[in-house]
């Protein structure tokens, strides 16, 4: 049980989409930062194969001499689906040894902050199994997850508020359209995209999946590698110009969103693109947290990141990931690229570095969050007692 006045946070991490690894890294820093005299910590880790567990003490969760951690041992639980539950209960064991029969009550939870990007986490499927069981989140809900996470439905939807996007093309069931003909993407789509092209899996992050084209040659086999990660793939025109991203938090009681100074990402020379190898595995990129922007640069990147956040009907937080360039007509365009309703928490991602920039540190960031999911349930966390 929780000491009176302690909140109890259930962080759920790992999962089981090709981001698990990067989820446990994340998750490891947000448990770090969650101050042990105000919240009871429930680690929960989901491991690959979708089986949940109480996290054994010894689960490494951080990258170590280039080994990615991994959900392993531990008790297995369950989230309990009737609300009145509220939390997680031991699974039993069955006659054949897998887990059957519910056992004891484990704990109540107060709140859950789910670390998980990708699939089964980041896309509304935890959202609508939170929902169901009646228990308050981090971060938005099961629309603005979904949506969010689907690249076509991202850019659809900031389209219609109005907020600039690349040019793209997306292929359904692509790797149907590529077995039935190699050349799945039209002469005049190629034409009007250009070379390069990125090829991405419609709904995957952390650039796992993703291929740099530099040539039509090149085209199924990269489609391929997305089709692989998921069968709805996005071909997006290359989009010159400066990769700068900016963080949103919900504003205070419940006042408008909040964005954070921008931040921008250099790769350093040789280095191709941000891919995951760059992103996380080699000192390939450099950050400038700020931007290096003027004034009025850095006001209309905050400016398109609320506008993003609000037309996607975001909840918490979310970061914006923009290109800053000039179009075709000479003019300064920002241009958007992504929404992450659950951005990295690793100690390298930008989202808490943005915001210690603007003067909100991690341990801050990570009560704000916890703060912003109690109040959307009407649940103040310092009523707590213990039971």
């Amino acid at each position: 049980m929780s000491g009176i006045g302690r909140v109890r946070v259930a962080v759920v991490f790992g999962g089981r989409s090709a981001e698990h690894a990067i989820s446990c890294v994340s998750a490891g820093s947000v448990m770090a930062a969650l101050d042990p005299e105000r919240y009871e910590v429930v680690p929960v880790g989901i491991a690959r194969d979708g089986r949940w567990v109480l996290a054994d003490a010894g689960q490494r969760l951080a990258i170590d001499g280039g080994r990615l951690p991994e959900v392993t041992g531990g008790t297995a639980v369950s989230l309990v689906g009737d609300p009145a539950g509220r939390g997680l209960a031991v699974l039993g064991s069955g006659g054949d040894g897998h887990p059957a029969a519910i056992g004891p009550a484990l704990t109540e939870v107060d709140v859950v902050f789910p670390v998980l990007h990708g699939t089964y986490g980041e896309d509304g499927t935890i959202q609508g199994l939170l929902e169901m069981s009646g228990l308050p989140y981090v971060g938005s809900g099961v629309f603005a997850s979904a949506a969010s996470m689907d690249k076509e439905f991202t850019k659809k939807l900031l389209a219609a508020a109005g907020l600039p996007q690349g040019d793209h093309v997306v292929l359904r069931d692509a790797e149907g359209a590529l077995t039935a003909d190699p050349d799945a993407l039209s002469a005049a789509d190629r034409e009007r995209l250009g070379l390069p092209v990125f090829v991405k899996p419609s709904r995957a992050g952390s650039s796992i999946g993703i291929t740099k084209v530099t040539d039509w040659s090149q085209f199924p086999e990269a489609v391929a590698a997305a089709a692989a990660v998921d069968p709805k793939v996005v071909v997006e025109a290359s989009v010159p110009g400066r990769e700068v991203e900016c963080g949103v938090l919900a504003g205070r009681d419940g006042g408008p969103p909040e964005a954070s100074l921008p931040a921008e990402i250099r790769l350093k020379p040789g280095t191709d693109w941000y891919d995951f190898d760059a992103k996380y595995l080699d000192d390939a990129v450099e950050f400038d947290v700020p931007a290096d922007l003027t004034p009025e640069q850095t006001r209309r990147v905050q400016a398109a990141s609320r506008r993003a956040y609000l037309a996607m009907d975001c909840e918490g937080l979310a970061r914006v990931d923009f290109f800053l360039g000039t179009g075709p007509d000479g003019r300064e365009r920002l241009v958007v690229n992504e929404v992450n309703t659950m951005p990295g928490f690793t100690p390298i991602s930008m989202f808490p570095r943005m915001w210690a920039a603007s003067g909100v540190s991690y341990p801050e960031l990570v009560d704000r969050l916890v703060a912003s999911a109690l109040a959307r349930a009407g649940r103040p966390g310092d009523q707590r007692t213990s039971r």
